[in-house]
């Protein structure tokens, strides 16, 4: 049954090896066809999400603001504000005029604000708000129009300012808040993505022109890696517009470095078998279709891989995470069938001409690279440098429990944007939270008709660590009170909380934990013991994303171990090996969160790194590796199969480590480029997967597989049975005669 097995996928490797060899210059026009099709068809730009799809479903912080608009008939929250301030004090005229305004809106006598409804003032004086400042800032919350876009509330919220907030002595700083964050942090990520684009393509040529010495190979997988990106966006922009919320505008630049990497890792891939079999004497035919039968399965395999560690994240509750799924993982499958059928036929095409100029033959590095493997290959040598690479890896990786997780619209723009000015102009005059108040709602029969015991709760509120001010219906007359922050049956009341530190940072996080567990006990000092309570804002609904993420990673993490795991022991027919792969993954994951923890949080002083940064690096970094492991042992075990296992080690890890290097210093080159986007998630994201990537194929792949190999010896393929026998050594079989190595 195995041998049968075996012959059959033989004879498919065969199959559709000899078919795109045959019909290689179809598939080069029907790709062309393909391309021309797409671009007409097919959607240039995405449905975008918004601040929904970040929260995860049945919120209880949006349930509370929704809560909160039906018994007051309006919300009292706005994640858009205008700044202004004046370190000497803002004159009387300017703070009667934001009085004025506000009345001309809500009486209806603006008639060039629309779509804005409302707006809020609030100056830091002493009787509102607690500050080491007295009059030198104000904040107008902006509300606009059931329905509009945030695009539309920022533009709208800047021509109100620039029409009615134009006088010298109002100091206008900007417009600042989460929704004016999100849509600088799209505006900036489409202002870079045509560069990011340009430097991931010129990196990719690079490699590829120094790994193989020519001129054209670069130009092949260029040609691939181009096609598949532009088919991999048409496609995924068609199929977010069918889902609700859209694709999160962070996917764009992920997407390019993934599929550009992936794909130059294939191109590598074949490329150097293609070389091996024109070295050997094959002709361009023959070595083309000896690589796509043999080097065809392992894209696959590990194409299937990557796609089903990216579709694991359906099974998050955050609709963010599931968003990731579907889009990563249709573009890495559009990725693999370009890759499986134009290299190929490109390949058989071009022949030897895909090396030129070089003709130089490797023998002497290949002999060296031998030499050093059979080294490792000595048992005491794996185990001294096995454990060593395993002390080391565990060690930085224990760093990675101290990761603290946020959200960065505005913290993560660059300073000189507007709305992080305006932000940093908002602090300095009241607190990092008033970008974003929280909100307490209390209900219960006649609660707002007792207003010391709301003082008193607004006191208590304001004693409680992180908190820098209250807002509460106490502290301010009865007229300004009612109908605003108590509603008018007085079965409502509702308080604002201004945090300490950024509202969607890790510490304002931890600071709402600690006072909504502490709530129930000051309601009940205060004699408010019955009223329901609820938290809503920006930092609730982070508090809760990042609980969520926290669940998710943990879901997500043993969805796409299990999937990894499936796969590779379907592709090596073993249990034992893909288990200890797998941990070796693991392990260099870890590593490289505990680098990033180590450098963001200890020496740069970040607060916290994006909430999906971590999330997205695990799935990909787990998926990616098994890319490496199914290249590298399963040539390895090919050879296994002919020859004693440590020499099979010494032969088959020097060739497949080369183009492993050579592939992850590609791939880590690819995500490294999203440090263009000035985007600190971006800068977080990319130093994480390039290094991931680096550790992946540099240490683990290359040093720590093959010592763990050496160790367990033949009881790594278990229950496979290696063919190999333990005497005289044989010759290499056949490496380009049209047909796969035997499996």
């Amino acid at each position: 049954m195995r041998t049968w097995r075996r012959s059959e996928a033989g004879w498919v490797s065969r199959s559709y090896a000899w078919l795109v060899v045959r019909l290689r210059w179809l598939v080069v026009v029907g790709w062309a066809v393909g391309a021309g099709a797409a671009a007409l068809w097919l959607p240039a730009t995405s449905v975008n999400a918004d601040l929904g799809g970040f929260a995860p479903p049945n919120s209880r912080a949006i349930a509370t603001e929704t809560a909160s608009a039906r018994a007051f008939g309006f919300p009292v929250l706005s994640r858009t504000m205008l700044v202004q301030r004046d370190p000497d004090g803002l004159s009387p005229e300017a703070q009667r005029r934001l009085v004025e305004r506000a009345a001309a809106v809500a009486k209806d006598e603006v008639r060039d604000v629309a779509p804005i409804a409302a707006v809020v003032p609030i100056v830091n004086v002493e009787d509102v708000f607690a500050s080491s400042e007295r009059g030198t800032t104000a904040i107008t919350y902006v509300f606009t129009e059931p329905g509009t876009t945030f695009a539309d509330e920022v533009t709208a919220a800047e021509e109100f300012a620039r029409n009615h907030v134009q006088q010298p002595d109002d100091s206008f700083v900007g417009v600042t808040g989460t929704v004016p964050g999100q849509v600088a942090q799209s505006t900036i990520l489409y202002d870079h993505l045509l560069l990011l684009e340009g430097a991931t393509l010129a990196v990719v040529i690079g490699i590829v022109a120094l790994k193989f010495r020519s001129l054209v190979a670069p130009l092949v997988a260029l040609a691939t890696a181009a096609l598949s990106y532009f088919l991999a966006v048409r496609v995924t922009n068609y199929v977010g517009g069918l889902v609700a919320g859209g694709a999160p505008e962070e996917l764009k630049p992920l997407v390019l470095a993934l599929v550009l990497g992936i794909v130059t890792d294939y191109a590598i891939f074949f490329l150097s078998s293609m070389r091996s079999g024109l070295e050997a004497g094959t002709d361009r035919r023959a070595a083309a279709q000896a690589s796509a039968a043999q080097t065809g399965r392992i894209v696959l395999v590990a194409g299937i891989a990557v796609a089903a560690g990216c579709a694991a994240m359906l099974v998050a509750e955050a609709g963010f995470f599931r968003a990731f799924g579907p889009v990563l993982a249709l573009s890495v499958l559009v990725s693999v069938v370009v890759s499986l059928t134009l290299l190929p036929a490109l390949m058989a095409i071009l022949g030897r001409s895909l090396f030129w100029p070089t003709r130089t033959h490797r023998e002497r590095r290949r002999l060296l690279a031998r030499g050093a493997a059979r080294v490792l290959t000595v048992r005491l040598v794996s185990l001294v440098v096995g454990g060593a690479v395993l002390v080391g890896l565990a060690a930085v990786g224990a760093s990675a429990g101290r990761l603290q997780l946020g959200v960065s619209f505005v913290a993560g723009l660059p300073a000189d944007s507007a709305p992080a000015r305006a932000a940093a102009a908002a602090s300095s005059g009241f607190a990092p939270g008033i970008v974003a108040p929280t909100e307490l709602l209390l209900q219960g029969p006649g609660i707002g008709s007792d207003p010391e015991r709301l003082t008193r709760l607004g006191q208590a509120i304001d004693d409680q660590p992180g908190v820098a001010g209250v807002l509460s219906p106490g502290a301010l007359p009865d007229e300004a009170v009612r109908g605003a922050l108590v509603s008018k049956d007085g079965n409502a009341a509702r308080v604002l909380v201004v945090l300490e530190h950024d509202p969607l940072g890790a510490r304002a996080i931890e600071d709402l934990d600690r006072l909504s567990a502490a709530l129930p006990a000051m309601l009940e000092d205060v004699g408010l013991e019955a009223a329901r309570f609820g938290l809503a804002g920006d930092t609730a609904v982070s508090r809760e994303l990042v609980a969520a993420t926290d669940s998710d990673l943990r879901r997500i993490g043993i969805a796409v171990l299990v999937v990894n795991l499936l796969l590779l022991m379907l592709f090596l027919r073993a249990v034992v090996a893909p288990v200890l792969l797998l941990g070796c993954s693991v392990l260099a994951l870890a590593a490289s969160l505990g680098c990033l923890t180590l450098l963001f949080q200890d020496r740069l002083g970040h607060e916290n790194v994006a909430f999906y940064v971590p999330f997205a690096a695990s799935v990909l970094l787990l998926s990616l590796g098994s890319d490496y492991n199914i290249y590298g042992v399963g040539h390895v075990w090919t050879r296994a199969d002919h020859v004693p296992l440590r020499q099979a080690i010494a032969e088959r890890v020097p060739e497949t480590s080369g183009a492993i290097t050579a592939a992850g210093i590609t791939l880590a080159a690819s995500f490294g480029m999203l440090a263009i986007v000035p985007l600190r998630q971006f800068h977080e994201l990319g130093f994480v997967m390039a290094l991931g990537v680096l550790l992946d194929a540099l240490v683990v792949r290359s040093v720590l597989v093959p010592a763990v190999l050496t160790l367990l010896g033949r009881f790594s393929a278990w229950p496979r049975r290696l063919r190999g026998g333990q005497g005289e050594p044989v010759a290499d079989p056949p490496r380009a005669t049209g047909r796969p190595l035997p499996d």
